[in-house]
């Protein structure tokens, strides 16, 4: 989500000036090939980043105070709004409203840092993959799928200590962090 200037609110999604020109180019091709373009959604970043204005519970996918009203749009969840800040910065851009967003990773550590428990990982990540098997879409997108990726099978014990090391469903000894729900789903882990 680097790209963008802005994110907030979701309608105002915009690429930043310096990506601007390389990120058209991006677009054209991906247009013109029929292609995707990949992104990375990390509501957790999102939340440590401005928790006075990041709710806990719109990051997790949990029903709670915060609902993001954009023009006739309702948010219940940070995915869904930065994945249409996306889509709304793509539509600026001739041809981009004809590509899709596939998120290439996403996921919640389940240690090292403000919100990052077992506990959090499990409902986020459960919580996601109701939530695009369900087919809903995003409020810009209704009923379109959001092809989407967890970021990790594995906790990785040589990155730096700290939230780095536990975004896996897996610890490096193959048991499970916690339990995630892929009993019918088009998630995808990496």
């Amino acid at each position: 989500m680097g790209v963008l200037s802005t994110s907030y609110p979701p309608s105002q999604g915009a690429f930043s000036d310096e990506s601007f020109t390389v990120i058209s180019q991006i677009v054209n091709f991906l247009a013109e090939k029929k292609s995707p373009l990949l992104v990375n959604a990390y509501p957790y970043f999102a939340r440590v980043g401005d928790p006075m204005n990041v709710d806990l519970r719109y990051a997790l996918f949990q029903e709670g105070p915060t609902l993001v009203h954009d023009g006739s749009l309702t948010y219940t969840n940070i995915f869904d709004a930065m994945v249409d800040a996306v889509y709304t910065a793509l539509e600026e851009i001739d041809g981009g409203e004809e590509v899709e967003v596939v998120v290439t990773e996403t996921g919640w550590p389940s240690g090292g840092g403000r919100d990052a428990s077992v506990e959090n990982a499990e409902t986020y990540v459960n919580n996601l993959i109701g939530h695009v098997s369900s087919g809903r879409g995003t409020p810009k997108r209704p009923g379109r799928e959001i092809e989407t990726y967890i970021f990790a099978m594995f906790n990785e014990n040589l990155k730096p200590a700290g939230v780095e090391q536990q975004w896996g469903l897996h610890y490096p000894n193959l048991t499970q962090v916690y339990q995630a729900n892929f009993s019918s789903t088009k998630v995808f882990i990496q």
